[in-house]
């Protein structure tokens, strides 16, 4: 099936989303691109919507009700083909519903909307998912957008709307370890360096804050995610990514120390018979 690109935009914003995945594939302001446009070399994609996990499961596989499943990290969204459920000048809706293939490793029926809307210099990007399981249904559901950084991730600061303990989890081989790493004691930013990637993510599981800002002396973007359990971020160290990732996860990967019943993952959440959950986080450009 061949990808479609929609684009949207106002007096502020131009912003190109493809139905692969529904990912960002362009975020301009002002003819200026905000978003990390993609290299094999270094990091091939650029926003992958993470559904139905987050992150890794131990040994790539779970089990639910006596059977094992398989998923790869971050589940299947990202490769997925979505319909274009609603297309106007600033607003775009793409729908992924279950299939026979998706219930081969994830044995719910479900819908997940994935919606962009502008708003003056921001960008709501609102995730509905709804179980049409007869039964309950478990998910994650996580952002991976990529922030261009031209000048490298050294020239950057991270600044938190709160004074945080910046207590990061170790991550082992993609799974999260029993070890934490603290990266400041009541500090409310966190200039960037490459050797914070060195093994993987820097992993905040109780951050206070819900709103973090990417700054430099050329580009502000502040990334607003109310309701989302963890804030991961994230570049390619080894390649020198001129990108930072700042993703919001409502889940989180498997421990190594995980047990195998998908129900009781730490980062996986519930939803009853025709219940839905809705999340949003906002992407704002402010310089």
């Amino acid at each position: 099936m061949e990808a479609n690109t929609v684009l949207i935009k106002n007096s502020e914003l131009r912003v190109e989303i493809s139905s692969l995945g529904a990912e960002l594939r362009s975020v301009k302001r002002q003819g200026v691109e905000y978003l990390w446009q993609g290299d094999p070399a270094v990091w091939a994609d650029r926003a992958p919507v993470l559904f139905p996990i987050c992150g890794s499961l131990k040994e790539g596989k779970y089990e639910y009700q006596g059977r094992e499943y398989f998923l790869a990290q971050h589940g299947f969204a990202s490769k997925s083909h979505f319909e274009i459920a609603y297309l106007s000048e600033d607003r775009a809706v793409f729908l992924l519903k279950s299939t026979e293939e998706t219930r081969k490793s994830y044995p719910f029926d479900f819908e997940l909307r994935v919606c962009y809307t502008l708003v003056e210099n921001a960008i709501d990007v609102t995730y509905s998912v709804t179980n049409q399981t007869d039964g309950e249904m478990y998910f994650s559901i996580g952002a991976h957008e990529g922030y261009l950084c031209p000048e490298g991730i050294e020239d950057y600061t991270l600044y938190f709307d709160q004074k945080e303990d910046l207590l990061h989890t170790e991550v082992c081989d993609g799974l999260l370890s029993r070890n934490t790493k603290l990266y400041g004691r009541a500090v409310d930013h966190l200039p960037l360096k490459y050797s914070y990637f060195n093994e993987d993510a820097l992993v905040f599981l109780q951050l206070k804050s819900r709103a973090v800002t990417l700054k430099n002396g050329c580009r502000q973007i502040r990334v607003d995610f109310e309701g989302f359990d963890s804030l991961l971020i994230w570049t390619e160290a080894n390649k020198y990514g001129k990108y930072i990732c700042i993703e919001p996860w409502h889940g989180m990967p498997d421990f190594v120390d995980a047990a195998s019943d998908f129900t009781q993952n730490p980062g996986i959440h519930r939803l009853g018979k025709g219940e839905s959950a809705e999340l949003k986080h906002r992407i704002t450009l402010e310089k």
